[in-house]
């Protein structure tokens, strides 16, 4: 007999379920009595427990397992025989003993279906393309990093200037105390290097081996270090040396440091220019995808099903975790509730489902030789990468990332076929900027 789905909502259903007594008793009967023939219990011999015995410490969990088994199984049957995608897990409850049927175990399952989703007509969605040239400049300014990145230090008697290293010692003091933090040793900080607060670096040009310098600095109010978040310190800083970099010329051992076997300036900037030229391409990669998943976020319009909103905030909240344990954080000092990404796990969900649709309506998963090509490609950085492309296709489950990546070059390259895409001139600099963003603004 067919079951009868009830709808609750747009996305909400529920389906009765009923489990004869007479096959829970024979299942449950028939896993006992295999059980107790290898079933080990002090004074008996294995193979010669009293069944009433194997009944008192094993009954009521056999019989919990038979029928969650029983009822799962009827469960699917009745998903099958819907053809319904279920979002999630159901919702079982046992109906009371007074409203069942005699001799029957009747349960409720509340479960939610996938949305409908609707995306309006993607073709006018609006795409900026940066188009980008490397230049001889680009490959100058990059051969210019690398050498200051290389550079030795030479110490030297006049005042610091900026790209100089001063070695020093400070101590801060909050209304004259010191605080866990405010104190350093033989600290080396590269002027203008930006890696200590504004007014720390503010106080480093212009000082000289030997001095000592006083000047207050005020935490910001969002400082990592909330004892003294936006309050005011008093430092202490101590030179000890100052250095100016001593930046390696671009000649032949330079390219060879940086792996040209002849030395071949030429070579070391065709090299160069190959790595900025691929930088660029995986750069303008990710501002188009970033740009189509804005654009298919803003789009889609779906109920949002509350049980998948839910597994995406456990497991969010389970990976933040994680990674505040591989940092150092104590288990118990983590205290992270999931409704905290309540907000992020929506947008994630959201996204998921539509850019499901449109992989769905489109036909756009990966092909075989996609997802070999992209194995292959990161096979190419191990030392045997034919027994690393063999591994990944031993197993199934281990293709997964390579199949999302390939479904998702399909996407964008979909959506700029049928999207308003522009073209942009960009230089090297614009479109490496971090800061930079083609994704239109959301509408509040």
């Amino acid at each position: 007999m067919q079951s009868t789905i009830e709808t609750i909502s747009q996305i909400e259903r529920r389906v009765a379920l009923s489990v004869p007594l007479d096959v829970i008793e024979k299942e449950v009967h028939k896993r006992l009595t295999r059980l107790s023939k290898t079933v080990k219990i002090a004074g008996f011999r294995q193979g010669k427990v009293p069944m009433k015995m194997v009944e008192q410490q094993y009954g009521a969990q056999v019989k919990n397992d038979v029928i969650g088994e029983q009822v799962q199984e009827q469960f699917s049957t009745a998903v099958r025989e819907h053809s319904l995608r279920i979002a999630g897990y159901p919702r079982l409850s046992p109906k009371p003993a007074n409203e069942s049927q005699e001799n029957q175990l009747e349960f409720e399952a509340m479960f939610e279906v996938y949305p409908d989703v609707t995306l309006g007509d993607l073709t006018k969605i609006e795409l900026t393309r940066p188009q980008v040239e490397v230049t001889d400049a680009d490959v100058d300014r990059t051969l210019e990093v690398l050498r200051k990145q290389r550079a030795t230090f030479a110490k030297v008697t006049r005042a610091a200037q900026k790209e100089d290293r001063v070695m020093c010692d400070f101590t801060g003091r909050l209304n004259g105390e010191l605080f866990a933090g405010g104190q350093g040793r033989d600290v080396e900080i590269i002027v203008g290097g930006d890696q200590m607060l504004p007014e720390f670096e503010a106080a480093l040009p212009g000082v000289s081996a030997g001095e000592t310098k006083r000047f207050p600095l005020t935490f910001p109010a969002d400082y990592h270090g909330k004892e003294i978040a936006g309050k005011t310190a008093e430092f202490e800083l101590t030179v000890k040396e100052v250095a100016a970099p001593q930046v390696l010329p671009l000649d032949e051992a330079f390219a060879r440091l940086m792996g040209i076997a002849d030395g071949s300036i030429e070579a070391l900037r065709q090299e160069v220019k190959s790595n900025l030229q691929m930088q660029a391409k995986n750069r303008i990669e990710k501002l188009m995808r970033d740009q189509v998943m804005a654009a298919l976020h803003q789009q889609a319009e779906m109920v949002l099903p509350k049980s998948l909103v839910e597994m995406e905030m456990m497991s969010m909240a389970q990976q933040v975790a994680g990674n505040l344990q591989k940092q150092g954080m104590k288990p118990e000092d983590i205290n992270l509730s999931p409704e905290m990404f309540r907000k992020q796990a929506e947008e994630r969900v959201k996204l998921t489902l539509a850019v499901s649709e449109v992989v769905n309506k489109n036909q756009l998963q990966p092909k075989a030789g996609q997802v070999r090509a992209l194995v292959a490609e990161v096979a190419q950085t191990y030392e045997e990468p034919e027994a690393v492309v063999r591994w990944h296709f031993e197993k199934p489950e281990r293709l997964a990332n390579y199949e999302a990546m390939a479904t998702e070059q399909n996407l964008i390259e979909w959506m700029q076929g049928s999207a308003r895409v522009t073209d942009k001139p960009m230089t090297m600099e614009e479109v490496m900027a971090p800061a930079l963003s083609l994704t239109p603004p959301t509408a509040s």
